[in-house]
């Protein structure tokens, strides 16, 4: 008998059926006891009155696995409306070890720190997997949307010879007795790859060696690269990020309903164009002084909540960071040289996405460096190539966690990622 999952069985009433997973709960009264066992479809509640099948139960401990085999009826009290009776249970492995919590109540009582302790059996509690299955929807809805605009997926190395963001901290390696570092974001290499494929993404790792010990960061995250060459300036690549958003909105709702539903949350609408503002115009807004030269946590929250009032959006572009704050990359505005042609989009108050056009012309690269004081050598693989003909070009980068954690309405990133690494963690 083929085994089916505890969402299958609405369809197997009458039917005699194979479940196998985990025990959630146990359920003793007097006359019947209850086993719920979870499984990759959710939960199933199996009724067990036969003395001998009982005596079995009632030796499990909760989150052991095991087999059931019963016959499914209809009952509206129970999960999705049915059961199953009269079953046998047969153990698939040793009794578990219970985990310092119980995963069967609405949520989780330890703390986060407790929660990430013991991370693989605290992620198989509902609301910690629902995240995560958001997570896995939006990443397929970025694959899927940039697919369907003519992207070319690429993997580019995570170890590299120098620094991709100038004067940001990386972690340093021994590369067979050589300097190399952990790649702060692929930004080097999609540059360098819209010379063969004019459009590409990657869905990959980035390592930031920043002490940041907040609820917004994290020193290892996933990051959503996108690249896109023959543009005309920032406000191309910033039409493609709005539908990259809107696609990855719509693919979570499609694929992860269950788990926006498990969470109470309801995704955000993505208008057809959202709102923008210039950096001098957003400083106003936040009220922050007119030579400010970043925007604070606390402004962007401000920003988000005037977005919200004035334009009805969940998401807010600022334009026009001071080239000053942007990396050496970045292609200045040029009827405002001190300014940028970059953006970030504020998802609900807080910073989700970096991008802007790049510069694309070799001099411009050697006047960059110069300007800051860097040289060229650490750079030149990546330099030379724009001695060979580069189109107008620029992208953008998508931090996951930070974006499931604003959909979801989580407190902390940590709380939507399956292992963070962080300042003080680098286990389990």
């Amino acid at each position: 008998m083929q085994r089916i999952l505890s969402s299958q069985l609405p369809a197997q009433v009458g039917s005699t059926v194979r479940l196998a997973g985990w025990v959630h709960r146990r359920r003793l009264l007097k006359s019947v006891a209850f086993l719920v066992l979870r499984d990759g479809g959710g939960l199933a509640q199996v009724v067990v009155a036969a003395p001998a099948v009982r005596a079995q139960v009632e030796a499990l401990t909760e989150e052991t696995v095991v087999e059931v085999v019963g016959t499914v009826v209809a009952n509206p009290a129970a999960p999705a409306g049915v059961e199953v009776v009269e079953p046998t249970v047969r153990p698939l492995g040793p009794p578990a070890v219970p985990p310092p919590f119980d995963l069967y109540r609405p949520v989780l009582t330890a703390g986060l720190s407790t929660q990430l302790d013991h991370a693989p059996v605290a992620l198989r509690h509902p609301i910690r997997s629902a995240a995560l299955r958001i997570s896995a929807a939006a990443v397929s809805g970025f694959r899927a949307t940039l697919d369907g605009q003519g992207f070319v997926e690429v993997h580019t190395p995570k170890v590299v010879a120098s620094s991709t963001e100038s004067g940001a901290n990386v972690f340093a390696l021994d590369w067979f007795g050589r300097p190399a570092y952990l790649a702060q974001s692929p930004q080097f290499y999609k540059q360098l790859m819209v010379g063969v494929f004019e459009r590409v993404y990657e869905v990959g790792p980035v390592f930031r060696a920043e002490p940041h010990d907040t609820a917004r960061h994290l020193a290892q995250y996933t990051s959503l690269d996108v690249e896109l060459g023959f543009v005309a300036d920032h406000r191309d690549v910033m039409a493609v990020l709005r539908d990259t958003l809107a696609g990855m909105v719509a693919t979570v709702a499609d694929r992860a309903g269950g788990a926006l539903a498990t969470l109470g949350v309801t995704v955000p609408e993505v208008p057809a164009e959202i709102p923008a503002v210039h950096f001098t115009e957003a400083l106003k807004i936040a009220g922050a002084p007119a030579d400010e030269p970043d925007l604070a946590p606390a402004h962007e929250r401000a920003l988000g909540e005037w977005a919200l009032r004035e334009h009805g959006s969940d998401f807010l572009f600022v334009t026009g960071y001071p080239m000053a704050k942007r990396p050496f990359y970045t292609h200045p505005d040029p009827a405002r040289p001190a300014y940028s042609n970059g953006f970030d989009l504020l998802f609900r108050g807080v910073e989700l996405v970096t991008g802007g056009q790049r510069l694309h012309r070799h001099a411009d690269y050697l006047a960059a460096l110069a300007a800051r004081g860097e040289p060229v050598e650490p750079y030149a693989g990546y330099v030379d190539a724009f001695r060979h003909g580069m189109p107008p070009h620029g992208g953008f980068a998508i931090g996951l966690e930070r974006f499931v954690a604003r959909l979801t309405g989580a407190a902390n990133v940590r709380e939507v990622t399956a292992f963070p690494r962080d300042l003080h963690r680098l286990t389990p």
